[in-house]
């Protein structure tokens, strides 16, 4: 059976999203739907218990080319956007955190790269990465501090000269998504350093755009993930000079 021709898939790891997963996929197809380009939006699940799965399947009456995967495991943000890239069947494979933070609308500031023949592209929110990047609401003080001493760590061990390696909003070609993630080993929160130390590995053109993010509180991220984070990195770093792609 002939994969249907998508030019852009936009994956959403979603876990426990019940409150914010219908304003989202509205937001979605608000901007999508009035776009020249054909799109899918693909949620996948990972392992929600809280009714995630059963709202996406209700508003597929109302949202166009919606598909959820519903795996009933937690498996990690890493592994979920990986089954998401891989599962997909757009030529642009974008995954976008399910808050919506990055806007879709980011999207359209993409493209242009992709028609340079860029193989990834980026959101930051990292001014020294790209000019015009914001967070009109900022972290907790203690998330942004951690945030920067990670970020001089992350540079250090697996990619360096990208001052934000973790904007949950990245694009990938088609090639390079199947590449990069087929590779990558990584399920849980590093897996962006990983999937950009993989690109940079297989000498692929990467841009940044500059986000204008808005943080959600009510977001999943805990104080230890930021240090389960840095041992994956560590690990990202003994992988990348192993791998042979």
């Amino acid at each position: 059976m002939p994969k249907p021709d998508i030019y852009l898939s936009v994956i959403v790891p979603a876990y426990n999203e019940s409150k914010r997963i219908g304003k989202t996929l509205l937001r979605f197809q608000e901007h999508l739907s009035k776009q020249a380009y054909t799109y899918e939006i693909v949620v996948v699940s990972d392992g929600s218990k809280d009714g995630t799965a059963e709202i996406v399947n209700r508003m597929k009456e109302e949202i166009r080319n919606l598909r959820l995967i519903d795996r009933k495991e937690n498996r990690g943000k890493g592994y979920t956007v990986r089954e998401g890239m891989l599962a997909s069947y757009g030529r642009i494979r974008l995954f976008a955190d399910a808050d919506n933070a990055t806007d879709i609308s980011h999207f359209e500031k993409m493209r242009p790269y992709f028609d340079r023949n860029y193989e990834v592209v980026i959101c930051s929110r990292d001014e020294k990465d790209a000019p015009g990047a914001k967070q009109n609401i900022k972290q907790q003080w203690w998330k942004r501090l951690l945030g920067n001493l990670g970020n001089l760590y992350i540079q250090w061990m697996a990619v360096r000269g990208i001052w934000d390696t973790q904007c949950g909003f990245k694009a990938f070609r088609d090639y390079a998504a199947e590449k990069i993630f087929a590779s990558a080993k990584i399920d849980r929160w590093a897996f962006d350093v990983e999937a950009l130390a993989i690109a940079r590995k297989l000498d692929y053109k990467i841009a940044i755009i500059p986000a204008d993010w808005k943080n959600d509180p009510a977001t999943h991220v805990s104080f230890g993930a930021y240090f389960k984070t840095l041992w994956e990195v560590y690990k990202i770093n003994r992988y990348i000079k192993r791998i042979n792609i």
